[in-house]
Protein backbone atom coordinates (compact mmCIF):
# COMPACT_ATOMS: atom_id res chain seq x y z
CA UNK A 1 0.00 0.00 0.00
CA UNK A 2 1.39 3.15 -0.96
CA UNK A 3 1.64 5.99 1.51
CA UNK A 4 -0.22 9.31 1.87
CA UNK A 5 2.59 11.69 0.74
CA UNK A 6 0.99 14.54 -0.69
CA UNK A 7 -2.03 16.88 -0.38
CA UNK A 8 -3.44 19.33 -3.27
CA UNK A 9 -4.86 22.52 -2.02
CA UNK A 10 -7.20 23.94 -4.49
CA UNK A 11 -6.72 28.00 -4.35
CA UNK A 12 -7.74 29.78 -7.57
CA UNK A 13 -11.37 30.76 -6.75
CA UNK A 14 -11.93 34.69 -7.03
CA UNK A 15 -13.46 34.57 -3.40
CA UNK A 16 -16.17 36.89 -4.60
CA UNK A 17 -18.08 36.64 -1.32
CA UNK A 18 -15.36 38.54 0.47
CA UNK A 19 -15.41 41.65 -2.30
CA UNK A 20 -14.08 44.17 -1.57
CA UNK A 21 -11.31 42.58 0.53
CA UNK A 22 -10.54 39.60 -2.18
CA UNK A 23 -10.43 42.40 -4.60
CA UNK A 24 -6.76 42.90 -4.52
CA UNK A 25 -5.64 39.71 -2.43
CA UNK A 26 -6.50 36.20 -1.97
CA UNK A 27 -9.24 35.08 0.12
CA UNK A 28 -6.75 32.46 1.16
CA UNK A 29 -4.67 34.76 2.77
CA UNK A 30 -7.04 36.69 4.84
CA UNK A 31 -6.01 36.71 8.34
CA UNK A 32 -7.43 34.71 10.74
CA UNK A 33 -6.41 36.37 13.80
CA UNK A 34 -3.20 36.54 12.60
CA UNK A 35 -2.60 33.62 10.68
CA UNK A 36 -3.80 33.60 6.95
CA UNK A 37 -6.70 30.84 6.34
CA UNK A 38 -4.60 28.71 4.27
CA UNK A 39 -1.44 28.37 6.64
CA UNK A 40 -3.72 26.71 8.74
CA UNK A 41 -4.34 23.91 6.14
CA UNK A 42 -1.02 23.89 5.52
CA UNK A 43 0.13 23.08 9.18
CA UNK A 44 -2.68 20.53 9.15
CA UNK A 45 -1.39 18.53 6.63
CA UNK A 46 2.34 18.84 8.35
CA UNK A 47 1.19 17.72 11.21
CA UNK A 48 -0.28 14.43 10.03
CA UNK A 49 3.39 13.47 8.08
CA UNK A 50 2.28 15.06 4.66
CA UNK A 51 5.92 15.45 2.43
CA UNK A 52 4.84 17.93 -0.42
CA UNK A 53 1.88 20.48 -0.79
CA UNK A 54 0.86 21.11 -3.74
CA UNK A 55 -1.26 24.49 -4.25
CA UNK A 56 -3.60 25.36 -7.63
CA UNK A 57 -3.42 28.77 -7.94
CA UNK A 58 -4.73 31.32 -10.57
CA UNK A 59 -4.36 35.19 -11.78
CA UNK A 60 -3.66 37.42 -8.83
CA UNK A 61 -2.55 34.01 -6.20
CA UNK A 62 1.22 35.98 -6.25
CA UNK A 63 0.68 36.67 -2.63
CA UNK A 64 0.56 32.51 -1.75
CA UNK A 65 3.52 31.78 -3.42
CA UNK A 66 5.73 35.20 -1.47
CA UNK A 67 3.91 34.05 2.14
CA UNK A 68 5.45 30.75 1.98
CA UNK A 69 8.95 31.86 0.03
CA UNK A 70 11.98 33.26 2.00
CA UNK A 71 11.98 37.35 2.43
CA UNK A 72 15.67 38.13 2.65
CA UNK A 73 14.60 41.95 3.00
CA UNK A 74 11.68 41.47 6.36
CA UNK A 75 14.46 38.45 7.83
CA UNK A 76 17.38 41.01 7.59
CA UNK A 77 15.28 43.87 9.27
CA UNK A 78 13.96 41.88 11.74
CA UNK A 79 17.55 40.90 12.76
CA UNK A 80 19.37 43.96 11.92
CA UNK A 81 15.65 44.95 14.96
CA UNK A 82 16.63 41.75 17.52
CA UNK A 83 13.34 40.08 17.09
CA UNK A 84 14.30 36.93 17.10
CA UNK A 85 10.76 35.30 17.75
CA UNK A 86 9.51 37.26 14.78
CA UNK A 87 13.08 35.83 12.79
CA UNK A 88 12.18 32.66 14.31
CA UNK A 89 8.36 32.33 12.61
CA UNK A 90 9.52 33.35 9.41
CA UNK A 91 12.07 30.91 8.83
CA UNK A 92 9.52 28.24 10.11
CA UNK A 93 6.76 29.21 7.60
CA UNK A 94 9.29 29.39 5.21
CA UNK A 95 10.82 25.59 5.63
CA UNK A 96 7.75 23.80 7.03
CA UNK A 97 7.74 22.17 3.69
CA UNK A 98 8.21 21.13 -0.33
CA UNK A 99 5.27 23.57 -2.08
CA UNK A 100 4.65 23.23 -5.16
CA UNK A 101 2.45 25.11 -8.07
CA UNK A 102 0.07 24.68 -10.62
CA UNK A 103 -1.77 26.90 -12.49
CA UNK A 104 -5.90 26.87 -13.02
CA UNK A 105 -5.90 28.78 -16.35
CA UNK A 106 -10.03 28.68 -16.53
CA UNK A 107 -12.55 28.50 -13.39
CA UNK A 108 -13.77 24.99 -14.00
CA UNK A 109 -14.84 24.03 -10.32
CA UNK A 110 -12.94 21.86 -7.87
CA UNK A 111 -13.12 18.77 -9.75
CA UNK A 112 -11.00 20.51 -12.63
CA UNK A 113 -8.46 21.63 -10.01
CA UNK A 114 -7.66 18.67 -8.83
CA UNK A 115 -7.21 17.07 -11.98
CA UNK A 116 -4.65 19.91 -12.39
CA UNK A 117 -2.48 18.33 -10.18
CA UNK A 118 -2.23 14.69 -12.06
CA UNK A 119 1.31 15.06 -13.45
CA UNK A 120 2.29 16.23 -9.86
CA UNK A 121 0.58 13.62 -8.24
CA UNK A 122 1.24 10.97 -10.36
CA UNK A 123 -0.11 7.16 -9.37
CA UNK A 124 -0.19 7.30 -5.97
CA UNK A 125 -3.40 8.12 -3.38
CA UNK A 126 -3.28 11.88 -1.93
CA UNK A 127 -5.50 14.09 -0.16
CA UNK A 128 -7.16 17.07 -0.49
CA UNK A 129 -7.65 20.03 1.47
CA UNK A 130 -10.16 23.06 1.06
CA UNK A 131 -8.51 25.86 3.23
CA UNK A 132 -12.12 26.98 3.82
CA UNK A 133 -12.71 24.66 6.19
CA UNK A 134 -10.86 25.37 9.46
CA UNK A 135 -10.93 22.58 12.25
CA UNK A 136 -10.60 23.09 15.44
CA UNK A 137 -9.53 19.39 17.08
CA UNK A 138 -6.78 17.86 18.80
CA UNK A 139 -5.76 15.36 16.62
CA UNK A 140 -5.30 16.50 12.92
CA UNK A 141 -8.44 15.76 10.81
CA UNK A 142 -6.31 14.67 7.93
CA UNK A 143 -4.13 12.06 10.30
CA UNK A 144 -7.55 10.36 11.06
CA UNK A 145 -8.20 10.38 8.02
CA UNK A 146 -4.55 8.57 6.68
CA UNK A 147 -4.94 6.24 9.72
CA UNK A 148 -8.74 4.73 7.96
CA UNK A 149 -6.73 5.00 5.22
CA UNK A 150 -4.20 3.06 6.13
CA UNK A 151 -6.65 0.17 7.53
CA UNK A 152 -8.60 -0.24 4.22
CA UNK A 153 -6.20 1.17 1.60
CA UNK A 154 -9.36 2.97 0.24
CA UNK A 155 -10.52 6.62 -0.30
CA UNK A 156 -12.00 7.82 2.91
CA UNK A 157 -14.41 11.48 3.09
CA UNK A 158 -14.49 13.54 6.40
CA UNK A 159 -17.57 14.05 7.77
CA UNK A 160 -19.34 15.74 10.58
CA UNK A 161 -23.14 15.93 11.81
CA UNK A 162 -24.96 18.73 10.51
CA UNK A 163 -28.53 18.77 12.77
CA UNK A 164 -31.78 20.55 10.89
CA UNK A 165 -32.59 21.86 7.60
CA UNK A 166 -28.87 23.24 7.43
CA UNK A 167 -27.58 19.57 5.77
CA UNK A 168 -28.80 20.90 3.03
CA UNK A 169 -26.11 23.33 1.90
CA UNK A 170 -23.77 19.96 1.95
CA UNK A 171 -22.77 16.84 0.42
CA UNK A 172 -24.43 14.11 2.17
CA UNK A 173 -23.58 10.78 3.13
CA UNK A 174 -25.49 7.26 2.86
CA UNK A 175 -23.39 5.36 5.04
CA UNK A 176 -23.09 1.69 7.15
CA UNK A 177 -21.47 2.42 10.54
CA UNK A 178 -18.11 0.18 10.96
CA UNK A 179 -16.18 1.07 14.07
CA UNK A 180 -16.75 4.38 16.34
CA UNK A 181 -15.88 7.47 13.67
CA UNK A 182 -15.56 4.97 10.94
CA UNK A 183 -18.40 4.13 8.36
CA UNK A 184 -17.99 2.73 4.54
CA UNK A 185 -19.86 4.78 2.19
CA UNK A 186 -22.80 3.48 0.04
CA UNK A 187 -23.85 6.68 -1.71
CA UNK A 188 -23.84 10.29 -1.48
CA UNK A 189 -25.94 13.08 -2.34
CA UNK A 190 -25.43 16.95 -3.25
CA UNK A 191 -27.00 19.46 -1.59
CA UNK A 192 -30.81 17.20 -0.68
CA UNK A 193 -33.70 18.61 0.75
CA UNK A 194 -33.65 18.34 4.41
CA UNK A 195 -36.51 15.85 4.41
CA UNK A 196 -34.51 13.79 1.40
CA UNK A 197 -31.29 14.01 3.01
CA UNK A 198 -30.02 9.83 3.61
CA UNK A 199 -28.01 10.97 7.01
CA UNK A 200 -27.23 14.10 9.01
CA UNK A 201 -23.19 13.50 7.86
CA UNK A 202 -22.16 16.00 5.53
CA UNK A 203 -19.04 15.80 3.30
CA UNK A 204 -16.77 18.26 4.89
CA UNK A 205 -12.91 19.54 3.37
CA UNK A 206 -11.19 16.89 3.22
CA UNK A 207 -10.33 14.26 1.00
CA UNK A 208 -8.19 11.15 0.36
CA UNK A 209 -8.58 9.48 -2.83
CA UNK A 210 -7.00 6.60 -5.05
CA UNK A 211 -5.54 7.79 -7.92
CA UNK A 212 -7.91 6.05 -10.19
CA UNK A 213 -10.11 9.52 -9.79
CA UNK A 214 -7.83 11.09 -12.12
CA UNK A 215 -8.94 9.29 -15.35
CA UNK A 216 -12.64 9.70 -13.88
CA UNK A 217 -12.29 13.58 -13.68
CA UNK A 218 -10.85 13.31 -17.21
CA UNK A 219 -14.29 12.22 -18.92
CA UNK A 220 -16.14 13.73 -16.16
CA UNK A 221 -18.78 16.01 -17.95
CA UNK A 222 -19.35 19.67 -16.33
CA UNK A 223 -22.27 19.55 -13.74
CA UNK A 224 -23.75 21.89 -11.58
CA UNK A 225 -22.97 25.78 -12.29
CA UNK A 226 -20.80 24.52 -15.49
CA UNK A 227 -18.10 23.04 -13.54
CA UNK A 228 -16.55 19.67 -13.29
CA UNK A 229 -17.96 18.88 -9.94
CA UNK A 230 -15.48 16.25 -7.51
CA UNK A 231 -18.62 14.58 -6.18
CA UNK A 232 -19.63 13.48 -9.66
CA UNK A 233 -16.61 11.86 -9.71
CA UNK A 234 -16.18 10.09 -6.48
CA UNK A 235 -20.08 8.85 -6.96
CA UNK A 236 -18.08 7.33 -10.11
CA UNK A 237 -15.24 5.80 -8.24
CA UNK A 238 -17.52 4.55 -5.05
CA UNK A 239 -19.03 1.77 -8.03
CA UNK A 240 -15.46 0.85 -9.13
CA UNK A 241 -14.56 0.45 -4.78
CA UNK A 242 -14.83 0.71 -1.45
CA UNK A 243 -14.90 4.40 0.21
CA UNK A 244 -15.01 4.99 3.41
CA UNK A 245 -15.85 7.96 5.94
CA UNK A 246 -14.32 9.60 8.71
CA UNK A 247 -15.85 11.53 11.27
CA UNK A 248 -13.72 13.93 12.55
CA UNK A 249 -13.36 15.23 16.49
CA UNK A 250 -13.74 18.99 16.69
CA UNK A 251 -15.60 21.72 15.71
CA UNK A 252 -15.51 22.69 11.63
CA UNK A 253 -15.72 26.65 10.43
CA UNK A 254 -16.75 27.64 7.75
CA UNK A 255 -14.22 30.62 7.08
CA UNK A 256 -15.48 31.12 3.42
CA UNK A 257 -18.83 32.20 4.85
CA UNK A 258 -18.59 36.17 6.55
CA UNK A 259 -20.30 35.23 9.47
CA UNK A 260 -18.53 31.74 9.61
CA UNK A 261 -15.12 33.51 9.17
CA UNK A 262 -16.23 36.07 12.25
CA UNK A 263 -16.98 32.97 14.40
CA UNK A 264 -13.86 31.20 13.76
CA UNK A 265 -11.87 34.68 14.57
CA UNK A 266 -13.63 35.01 18.00
CA UNK A 267 -13.18 31.31 18.82
CA UNK A 268 -9.25 31.03 18.26
CA UNK A 269 -8.56 34.64 19.61
CA UNK A 270 -9.99 33.27 22.82
CA UNK A 271 -7.76 30.50 22.78
CA UNK A 272 -4.67 32.81 22.14
CA UNK A 273 -2.68 32.89 25.65
CA UNK A 274 -1.44 36.33 24.68
CA UNK A 275 -4.97 37.44 23.59
CA UNK A 276 -7.36 35.45 25.15
CA UNK A 277 -7.59 36.89 29.13
CA UNK A 278 -8.12 40.62 27.36
CA UNK A 279 -10.60 39.63 24.69
CA UNK A 280 -12.86 37.82 26.76
CA UNK A 281 -13.05 40.90 29.35
CA UNK A 282 -13.87 42.93 26.29
CA UNK A 283 -16.68 41.08 24.92
CA UNK A 284 -18.01 40.54 28.75
CA UNK A 285 -17.94 44.61 29.06
CA UNK A 286 -20.21 44.92 25.32
CA UNK A 287 -23.80 45.83 26.31
CA UNK A 288 -25.23 43.09 24.07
Amino acid sequence: MKKIRKAIFPAAGLGTRFLPATKAQPKEMLPLVDKPLIQYGVEEAINSGIEQVIIITGRGKNAIEDHFDVSFELEQLLRERNKTRELEEMRRISDMVNISYVRQKEALGLGHAVLCAKDLVGDEPFAVILGDDIIDSTKPTLRGMMDVYERFGRSVISTTRIEGPAISRFGVLAVDPIEERTYKIRDMVEKPKFEDAPSNLAIIGRYILTPEIFRILETTKRGAGGEIQLTDAMRVLLKEQAMYAYEFEGIRHDAGDKLGFLIATVEFALKRPDLGPEFREYLKALNL
